[in-house]
């Protein structure tokens, strides 16, 4: 049970191409969006969708992959742990942020481009 102590796994959509960025101590990460949505009926019987926003952040050789294999749109799997960290802005205020720090993908379906005639 070690490891169910923190651990996240969401199905949802590539809100927006990988963000890679190679670090001065050669470490490389992504970031990107991944969209989750729930739908249910409220009580005027209309269906309703419930759409969540998560910041996915990997590292190392899962970044190289992510920047590989995901893009916008993608209907991926991750499989991950949450964490929270603070930062302070230009202007002196903490900010706080919530992200998963992505383990393993797995892509479900890619969005294929295709140009209209």
């Amino acid at each position: 049970m070690r490891n169910l102590k923190n651990m996240v796994r969401l199905i949802g959509n590539v809100g927006m191409d990988p963000e890679l960025k190679t670090l001065t101590n050669g470490n490389t990460v992504a970031r990107f969006s991944l969209a989750t949505s729930e739908g249910y009926i409220n009580k005027e019987g209309e269906k309703v969708i419930d759409t969540q926003w998560h910041r996915i952040v990997a590292w190392g050789k899962t970044a190289q992959l992510v920047e590989k294999i995901c893009r916008k749109g993608n209907r991926i799997a991750v499989d991950g742990k949450l964490t929270n960290r603070s930062y302070e802005d230009d202007q002196g205020e903490k900010k706080y942020i919530t992200e998963i720090i992505a383990n393993e993908l797995m892509i479900i379906n890619s969005q294929v481009n295709k140009a209209s005639s």
